[in-house]
């Protein structure tokens, strides 16, 4: 019987620098992988997956993923969902911190204690989520398939109705994009 691929969570993290929550981010991403799960994620490098990285973006279309962002711009989060899939899961610090009411961290190279407070707080967040969507013990999600989004069948379109046949057509074409073969990893 041939050897399937373990099942993994891919993280995206920030690559902001300008910002102590993007740097907040990437610790907390290794925190993860190589502390809390290591067997249970991988990371995803977001400049190579915004750049084209075909290997990233293929693991993100048929794999959960979650995304770190350190702010409101959610750059991690979108450029996923644009090129490949909509993360299973999202974090994004600034709003983190807001709701815990932690104090804010300073310092981009170098974090301080507050910094690494909210660090531990995310790391423990991700691999949380990480368990979720591996759902240990448990059934799992599907793997190997691409997890599109279908449109809804817009109904019974009436004959002659102009805007019930523009809908069908709408419906149509949106469907296009998912016959394309992907490869399974």
């Amino acid at each position: 019987m041939p050897e399937l691929p373990r099942k993994k969570v891919g993280i995206i993290a920030c690559s902001g620098e300008e910002l102590p929550e993007g740097t907040i981010t990437r610790l907390a991403a290794l925190k993860v992988l190589h502390q809390m799960s290591p067997e249970d994620t991988v990371t995803i490098c977001l400049p190579l997956f915004l750049a084209g990285g075909e290997g990233d973006r293929n693991f993100a279309r048929f794999y959960p993923t979650i995304a770190l962002d350190g702010c409101e711009k959610q750059c991690a989060f979108r450029g996923t969902k644009k090129y490949s899939n909509r993360p299973a899961a999202a974090i994004v610090v600034t709003d983190l911190i807001a709701q815990s009411g932690l104090e804010q961290p300073h310092g981009c190279r170098k974090l301080d204690s507050a910094g690494m407070m909210v660090v531990e707080l995310v790391a423990q967040e991700v691999a949380s989520m990480v368990g979720e969507l591996l759902k240990k013990g448990g059934g799992g999600i599907a793997w190997g398939k691409p997890r599109p989004i279908i449109p809804k069948w817009p109904g019974r379109a009436a004959i002659g109705d102009i805007s019930s046949w523009e809908t069908v057509r709408t419906w149509i074409f949106q469907l296009r994009p998912m016959h394309r073969v992907m490869q399974v990893y």
